[in-house]
C-alpha cells in the first residue's frame, strides 16, 4: 500500500469516525468464512456497518479526529473490526446474540456519544443502554401517567357523585 493510498484510507476513516456517534471495536478473528458472512448479513439486517481495518491506520485516524477516544487506541492489537450504528446498543445486542452460536466476536471497546467502554466485560452494560427512541418512549409514558390518573379519578369520581346525587334526590 502506497503512502497516498494510506493517506486516503486514514482520511476515509477519519470522516467515518466524525460522522458516527456509535463506534464499536470487535475481534472477529478465528471465524470461518461462513460464520463471517453470517455476521456480515446480521449486521446488514440490523443496520450496522461492519469493516475490517488495519490498527495503525485506525489509530492515526483517531489521532487526527476531533473526538476524544480516551483509552480506545490502546486496544488496537490483533484483528480489529469496526462497527458503526445509529443505535447505541444495537452492535452490543448483535454481538451477544451472535455469541450464542460462536465464541466470537469479542468486544474490544466502544465509543458511544463521547463515552468510552473498554473490554469484553462491558458487553452487558452496553446491551442495557437504551436507544434514543426507547428513552423518548419512557419520557412520554411518564408524562402521560399523571394525566391518566386525573382522568380515571374524574371518571370514577363522576360516577360516585352521580350516585350520591341520585340517593339524595330519592330521599326527598
Amino acid at each position: 500500500m502506497t503512502r497516498e493510498e494510506k493517506a486516503t484510507v486514514i482520511e476515509d476513516l477519519k470522516s467515518q469516525l466524525a460522522d458516527n456517534t456509535t463506534i464499536y471495536l470487535a475481534d472477529i478473528s478465528g471465524l470461518d468464512a461462513g460464520t463471517t458472512s453470517d455476521l456480515r448479513r446480521a449486521c446488514f439486517k440490523a443496520n450496522i456497518k461492519l469493516a475490517v481495518v488495519k490498527n495503525t491506520l485506525l489509530s492515526k485516524a483517531m489521532e487526527a479526529s476531533e473526538k476524544e477516544f480516551g483509552e480506545l487506541p490502546e486496544v488496537l492489537k490483533g484483528n480489529t473490526s469496526l462497527m458503526f450504528s445509529e443505535t447505541g446498543n444495537a452492535p452490543a445486542k448483535l454481538i451477544k446474540t451472535f455469541r450464542k452460536k460462536s465464541d466470537r466476536p469479542l468486544l474490544k471497546g466502544a465509543f458511544i456519544e463521547e463515552a468510552v467502554f473498554i473490554g469484553d466485560d462491558k458487553l452487558d452494560a452496553l446491551v442495557s443502554i437504551k436507544s434514543k427512541e426507547e428513552v423518548i418512549a419512557d419520557i412520554i409514558a411518564l408524562l402521560q401517567s399523571p394525566a391518566k390518573n386525573v382522568i380515571s379519578g374524574l371518571k370514577s369520581g363522576g360516577g360516585k357523585l352521580a350516585g350520591i346525587l341520585k340517593t339524595l334526590s330519592e330521599k326527598e
